[in-house]
């Protein structure tokens, strides 16, 4: 007795199994016209989406001895002068600076300063033939250089979040915990915009951390050499003088250093293959989704007609009874 349940049980399984096929072979035209359709219309949202470049730069961190080791003796003082001569902080630099290279005040100084606004926002294509820009005059007049008015009468110019945002849609910085290396990639439709903007990027968070770094071991010096003309003992004039010198080095050092913060290893160059779309993934995608849709479809159907059908017969049932 106990094997009966198990042999009616398999038969249900093949009669389930023969049943889902009849089904489908059915609606076959159904799961054709979806798979067609909307693998047709995957082939030409592929085909219509612009290509995309990509240009990346590898980079290291530059071994950077600007601030100097102190002894024991004079980190003290140091500190009760205000000045920040650290302990080598190499990695420390490294890691300020790639927060900065995607912060918000950085790139928008960076986007305004080479006047990236307009191919950031107004362009829709790159002519590869002229090497410009395709611009949307829908958005940008370039004759009159002003930008256009929506249809609410406001004007399109983005605001300085619309360009950081735009911005860091096209920026990826990474970085292998295991070498330490850090590669800085920039997207556009633009091969030439592409390895351009990286080059920039690279440069200019290079020009920003020594900046930044000048400017502060002036200020340490200025300080210490106030505090220096205030005292007449022989002991703490020559602390304030080596602190001064190791101040002084470190602005020698980062004004003779071209790579202050980051070395390149190796240097972005304009890509001659594109990175995106991935117009063959997308054609397989959509037209495995539009039969998995036709599938769907199909069992919708029968059961709404099996549901319509038991509903007929009971109300049939119902009226004889």
């Amino acid at each position: 007795m106990s094997q009966v349940p198990e042999t009616r049980y398999h038969a249900d399984d093949e009669i389930d199994l023969r049943e889902i096929f009849v089904t489908l072979w059915r609606g076959k035209w159904i799961i054709i016209l979806f798979t067609i359709v909307l693998g047709a219309s995957g082939v030409a949202y592929a085909l219509y989406k612009p290509n995309i470049y990509q240009a990346s730069a590898l980079l290291a961190p530059a071994q950077n001895e600007g601030g100097g080791r102190i002894g024991g003796q004079l980190s003290g003082l140091a500190s009760l002068a205000g000045v920040n001569l650290g302990s080598g902080g190499g990695a420390n630099k490294t890691v300020i600076a790639k927060e900065t290279l995607q912060s918000r005040a950085f790139l928008t100084d960076f986007i305004h300063r080479h006047e990236l606004a307009v191919p950031l926002i107004a362009t829709k294509a790159w002519d590869m033939a002229n090497e410009r820009w395709v611009i949307n005059r829908g958005i940008y007049n370039p004759e009159t250089s002003e930008w256009q008015k929506d249809d609410t009468g406001q004007s399109q110019e983005p605001t300085d979040w619309d360009l950081v945002k735009a911005f860091r849609e096209l920026l990826s910085v990474n970085d292998n915990k295991d070498t330490g290396m850090v590669t800085v990639s920039i997207k556009s439709l633009s091969p030439v915009a592409a390895k351009d903007w990286v080059e920039k990027l690279v440069q200019d968070i290079n020009e920003h951390m020594r900046t930044q770094d000048v400017q502060e071991a002036q200020a340490s010096i200025a300080y210490l050499e106030d505090k220096l003309q205030q005292t007449n003992i022989a002991g703490m004039q020559q602390v304030f003088y080596q602190l001064i010198e190791t101040e002084t080095r470190t602005v020698m050092l980062a004004n003779a250093q071209r790579e202050y913060v980051f070395k390149t290893v190796d240097p972005a160059v304009v890509p001659q293959e594109k990175s995106e779309p991935k117009r063959g993934m997308i054609a397989v995608v959509a037209t495995m989704l539009g039969g998995m849709l036709g599938v769907f479809t199909v069992f919708v159907i029968v059961f709404i007609r099996t549901s319509e059908q038991e509903k007929s017969e009971f109300a049939r049932v119902t009226n004889v009874s």
